[in-house]
């Protein structure tokens, strides 16, 4: 089996369990978080979708810049306290869903382009697209005194999604960068348009 076929396989693998992992999930799967470090390193992890959006941004900073992982994290941080101080945006759920698309079509068009994608444009886009799930870890934190290493706990296994998957992805032959964005990009949409096809029911 060629690693083409291979990365195919893989692909249909991922998006057969990822999409039934985001149909099996309620339209408004965030509430409020209890615990510790431990309890918030697996926040990040957990949420399907808080996960492949650090899966993207990984695969992001693989092909386009290093330093778009930098630009995450000010986004972690911006969202982060705006959640935390009680900030919402109209159709949140829906956003942070559509944040997962938009990092992986931005990743596929700078993977089709011949010219290097404009960096300023990138980070503001990942930036903003952290953001918007900073902003709901922030609203789902704890407010109790294991906020601190709860916080901990979650920016921890952030790093070691979107770290990971850097590192994985810059190593692979570009096809699976590509294959994995692909994935993404459908399941950001069905997390997006999900719900509203059970509101048309």
């Amino acid at each position: 089996m060629t690693l083409s076929a291979s990365a195919r396989s893989l692909a249909l693998f991922g998006a057969a369990s990822a999409l039934a992992l985001l149909l099996d999930q309620p339209a408004q799967a965030h509430g409020i978080a209890h615990g510790g470090i431990a309890a918030g390193f697996l926040h990040p992890i957990s949420g399907v979708d808080h996960l492949l959006l650090l899966v993207g941004i990984g695969a992001a900073a693989s092909c386009i810049s290093a330093q778009l992982l930098l630009w995450a994290l000010a986004g972690a941080i911006g969202g982060g306290v705006f959640g935390a101080m009680g900030g919402t945006l109209p159709a949140q759920e829906f956003l942070a869903a559509l944040a997962i698309t938009a990092v992986a079509v931005l990743v596929l068009r700078s993977l089709r382009s011949q010219q290097s994608p404009q960096l300023g444009a990138c980070a503001a886009l990942v930036a903003a697209a952290v953001a918007v799930h900073a902003m709901l870890h922030g609203l789902e934190a704890p407010a109790d005194g294991s906020a601190l290493l709860w916080w901990l706990g979650a920016f921890s296994g952030s790093v070691l999604v979107s770290g990971g998957s850097f590192l994985a992805l810059r190593r692979l032959p570009l096809a699976w960068t590509r294959g994995v964005c692909v994935l993404l990009a459908v399941c950001g949409g069905v997390a997006a348009l999900g719900p509203i096809g059970l509101l048309m029911r």
